[in-house]
């Protein structure tokens, strides 16, 4: 393809409609017909990144292989795709103004006033283009974060008008995802709100060119003409998307709606390979006819907001497809894991995993959920700030170092078993400083984790500061417990196992970062096997 094409995602009415995964159910179609796509997040909060917030405020914070903390709508990206995104796939608005701020503070401006136009949105039209260029893709859809009328998005707004111009008519468009609410009392569904929405657009500049309509009933053909003719698009244009048991239905039934073939046509594109979507079919058949049901412990502390844990709780969809069974997550706070009720909960499990996490809140908890597993032969799996809690576990009830604990608990411990990594102590920011990004480990021969990976030296995505303290490495290990993984370089233990146990594995990294519906993560595979002979056993 000659001239690469750009698809805008704009939002209206109200957030959490579901706009990254409408664009990342198109861009599965365009890519099942032979498209080479990308999506790209553009998040109007002044945030550099959401690395420093706090998963109640946006959710979980997703890591790409080049060491992004970016929105986890790039997790739906990759998950869909089987693509990898990286740091030029997710923009903020703190990123574009410090890089603008930065470039006046050099000089670059020429002592001219430096402005939201054309300056900001220079810049943003610069990165949007960007993602493409650096990828080679015939087309790049941009999500555009929030709701069409925030005084946040303006900038990106503004900056999209242009680009379409600029770009010209079939080089892109625009969708506008809004909401049809049905009220009750009156028993219809109600328009208004969506050419509330369309009519603020416009004002804006912008003609959206496709309508996609969140709606718990179907649009009849009378609604749709409503629609077409208040909100200036066609009627072939106007999109239902009806709620769906599961995300990765939704590319189905964007399919049948004919959303990629109207898309494709608007940007001037008439031939295409028919639609290949056989194996995320079959997936699908498997997650929805399993024939037996799982149920693994999520233990951590913000269970509260599923978001929080959204990679995790997606890989054991993934996994739970591949070993035929339906995994039903039971959350379990880990600051109240004391309580009768919480407990009965975990006494009642087929697996448990200890959820990554930042702080001392909870910890006497995800320790005492180890512990159970350890004792009981319970499957365990720790993944971060897990595989930490169950080192000091094993060291507090097995080794005998009954003070073990990590410094970012206990500042004083006595015992260190797990410590702030040594680059780590001089930094004073807070934000990108972490261990990011995919690193190399290397396993131990023969070890259950090797034998899950089929190799001996993988690559995982990290996001921590704290690690095992290697002085206390032949403490630690003994005839049971093994340092299974470990990185070439620097030494840092990345997995632990036991010998004794039917799976007991804490990694350092973050494997459900990497586990997409075309690839199943091993580790999440295997570990829902072990939980389902556990379940069968019972």
């Amino acid at each position: 393809m000659s001239q690469k094409k750009y698809i805008f995602v704009t939002g209206g009415v109200s957030s959490s409609l579901g706009k990254g995964i409408i664009a990342a159910s198109l861009a599965k179609l365009l890519q099942s017909r032979g498209f080479k796509t990308t999506i790209q997040k553009l998040d109007p909060y002044i945030n550099i990144d959401p690395g420093t917030l706090n998963p109640y405020e946006h959710g979980e914070c997703f890591v790409t292989e080049d060491g992004a903390e970016t929105d986890l709508d790039l997790g739906h990206y990759e998950r869909f795709l089987n693509v990898n995104t990286s740091q030029a796939n997710n923009v903020t608005t703190g990123r574009i103004y410090r890089h603008i701020i930065n470039r006046e503070r050099k000089g670059d401006f020429l002592g001219k006033t430096v402005q939201v136009v054309p300056h900001i949105t220079d810049e943003i039209k610069r990165r949007i283009q960007l993602v493409g260029e650096e990828g080679d893709y015939d087309i790049v859809i941009t999500e555009i974060g929030g709701t069409v009328g925030d005084i946040e998005s303006l900038p990106y707004i503004e900056a999209v008008r242009q680009l379409k111009w600029e770009l010209g008519e079939e080089n892109s468009l625009v969708i506008h995802l809004t909401l049809i609410p049905y009220l009750s009392a009156a028993r219809e569904l109600k328009t208004k709100p969506t050419q509330h929405s369309v009519k603020t657009l416009m004002e804006s500049g912008i003609n959206a060119d496709i309508l996609v309509c969140r709606t718990e009933h179907n649009l009849s053909e009378h609604l749709k003409q409503k629609l077409a003719l208040f909100c200036n698009v066609n009627k072939d244009s106007v999109i239902e998307s009806l709620d769906a048991s599961t995300i990765y239905d939704v590319p189905n039934l964007m399919l049948e709606q004919r959303l990629d073939e109207i898309t494709l046509k608007k940007l001037g594109i008439y031939k295409w390979n028919d639609s290949d979507l056989e194996s995320w079919n079959d997936f699908l058949r498997k997650h929805k006819n399993a024939s037996d049901v799982v149920k693994i412990g999520l233990v951590g502390k913000y269970v509260e907001l599923q978001d929080s844990y959204k990679s995790i709780l997606e890989s054991f969809i993934h996994a739970g497809a591949m070993n035929d069974v339906n995994v039903e997550v039971v959350s379990i706070h880990s600051e109240f894991i004391a309580d009768k009720k919480e407990r009965r909960k975990v006494e009642d499990l087929d697996g448990i995993l200890v959820a990554p996490g930042f702080g001392e809140r909870g910890i006497k908890g995800k320790i005492a959920a180890v512990k159970y597993a350890r004792e009981n032969k319970v499957p365990f799996f720790g993944i971060c700030l897990g595989l930490q809690m169950a080192v000091i576990e094993y060291c507090r009830n097995v080794k005998g170092l009954k003070k073990a604990n990590s410094t970012e608990m206990n500042s004083r411990t006595p015992e260190p078993v797990i410590d702030l990594m040594k680059e780590q102590k001089n930094l004073k920011e807070k934000g990108g400083t972490m261990r990011l990004g995919a690193w190399k480990c290397k396993l131990k021969a023969r070890s259950r984790i090797a034998g899950i990976y089929q190799e001996t030296v993988i690559s995982e995505r990290h996001r921590h500061r704290f690690e095992f303290n290697n002085k206390y490495l032949d403490q630690l290990e003994d005839d049971n417990m093994i340092c299974s993984g470990k990185n070439p370089k620097t030494g840092l233990v990345e997995a632990i196992e036991l010998k004794d146990h039917p799976w007991f594995i804490g990694v350092q990294y973050h494997p459900e970062y990497k586990s997409t519906v075309a690839s199943p993560h091993p580790l999440f595979v295997s570990f829902v096997q072990a939980a389902k002979e556990l379940a069968s056993k019972r």
